[in-house]
């Protein structure tokens, strides 16, 4: 029997998980913390034994929509009747972390919450939750990372080429809209060797591509074996050694912690894509002060420029929030005037939306829903103007695509250049897995069409 066949008596864990990157590596690694206790992930779930939501605060009406959806869960398993298998239902994530109480109040269906900082403990709180309701969303004095499995490398082979890596969690920032420093707590890095093990053994499972995350991921100041802190310039310098790792990215950063360190990696390490998501959030320095973001347009707009003196091929994501309390026309103008001067590659932004006890919440001049939505369009129109531009200036370019997948029809594969632009290639699916050059030929709206340029051609 082969190591990775499914056991007979396996219990199934079905995870769904909302929000960010850093959701998607904690629920990888809950999927690890319980595979050891004869758990098994499952997209089924009509055929799980644990079915737990991973959720994110940071969007409008999270924890409502964490509740409707908990509801369809209770009536699934219900219509299951008294002779199913036992369903355990669970909460982990940011809401958990906020509203842990409210939730085994509000949902009696639920069996467990816990929060982010807990989830090496997820064996032992899922066993007590056979027998008691189960909330743990306390801050542990102890490294959750310290605790958890490794997974199998047959796991993280079929994780495909590329993979998450949590260097950092927290916030110290308080920015007033962001209930992060609440839910995730204070800044905390992790140790380098403990980062460099993880990432060896990512490339010792096939992955080509890291993307190391944190909150404030460029905050990143872990400690290296003789305890000084390694910032995440060094850090990158030290991950770029590791055979195997082709590629390194890092999201989300803060404006306040991009040193000289970290831009003169982006000059110095090929390894390091050319691709910097760095929100700014607001283009007026009024509601940047009144959002606590303790940097001006100016500023950003210097930093920008001091990046791409290093890295002149440099593209920029940001984010952008309208509508936040107090915002005047010249304000939300002043942000349109902001994504013109950068030229972002891409960006994602969204109509603001209070959240309870952060000090955004209780601001006076809330601004009213339509005038946000009028702002959210336009700003989008933006946006999309200079995504397009950015995209029509790569027809022409030979870019190294990572081969990530085969494509949607047959004899095509998909890959991602270093902008993380999907590239779709009519190629052979054997070339997985290999880094090659690609003429860009064509855009559609989302994505780029690309042309393997062959040995010969190379040679001319």
């Amino acid at each position: 029997m082969s190591e990775n066949r499914t056991l007979p008596n396996a219990k199934k864990v079905f995870i769904k998980t909302y929000g960010c990157q850093m959701n998607v590596y904690d629920s990888d690694r809950m999927t690890d913390a319980l595979a050891p206790h004869g758990y098994e992930p499952t997209q089924e779930m009509g055929e799980a034994d644990l079915v737990l939501l991973n959720t994110c605060h940071i969007r409008e009406k999270a924890a409502e929509k964490v509740y409707s959806e908990l509801g369809r869960i209770r009536d699934f398993r219900d219509e299951r009747g008294p002779d199913a298998k036992k369903m355990l239902i669970g909460v982990a994530g940011c809401v958990a972390q906020a509203e842990g109480e409210e939730i085994m109040a509000r949902a009696p269906a639920v069996d467990l919450v816990f929060g982010p900082q807990s989830y090496h403990r997820l064996p032992e709180l899922v066993a007590r939750a056979g027998t008691e309701r189960v909330v743990d969303t306390e801050f542990p004095e102890e490294d959750k990372f310290a605790h958890l499995p490794a997974p199998r490398r047959e796991v993280t082979i079929s994780r495909g080429l590329t993979a998450f890596l949590t260097v950092q969690e927290g916030c110290d920032k308080f920015c007033s809209f962001c209930v992060v420093p609440y839910t995730r707590g204070t800044e905390v890095s992790r140790p380098v060797a403990q980062v460099l093990a993880e990432a060896r053994a990512l490339a010792e499972g096939g992955v080509k591509e890291v993307t190391l995350l944190g909150q404030n991921v460029n905050a990143y100041h872990g400690r290296d074996d003789a305890g000084r802190p390694v910032s995440l310039g060094a850090l990158c310098h030290r991950l770029a050694e590791i055979e195997g790792i082709e590629r390194i990215r890092y999201t989300t950063s803060h404006p306040r912690d991009m040193d000289d360190e970290l831009i003169a990696a982006h000059r110095d390490l090929d390894k390091l894509m050319p691709y910097l998501h760095l929100p700014v959030q607001s283009g007026s320095d009024a509601i940047l002060k009144a959002m606590n973001r303790k940097h001006t347009a100016a500023h950003y707009l210097e930093l920008i420029e001091k990046i791409r003196a290093a890295r002149p091929d440099m593209a920029l994501s940001g984010d952008f929030i309208v509508g936040f309390p107090g915002e005047t026309d010249a304000d939300f103008e002043a942000t349109l005037d902001m994504v013109k001067a950068v030229g972002y590659a891409s960006a994602f932004s969204f109509k603001y939306s209070t959240r309870p006890g952060t000090p955004g919440a209780t601001m006076d001049n809330q601004i009213e829903e339509h005038v946000k939505a009028e702002r959210l369009e336009a700003l989008q129109v933006e946006i999309t103007v200079h995504q397009q531009a950015f995209n029509a200036g790569c027809v022409g370019l030979v870019l190294p695509v990572l081969i990530e997948k085969p494509g949607r029809n047959p004899g095509q594969v998909a890959g991602r250049s270093p902008y993380l632009q999907p590239v779709h290639i009519a190629a052979d699916p054997g070339l997985i897995g290999q880094i090659l050059p690609v003429e860009i030929v064509g855009r559609a709206k989302n994505s780029l069409e690309g042309t393997i340029v062959t040995a010969e051609r190379r040679a001319v």
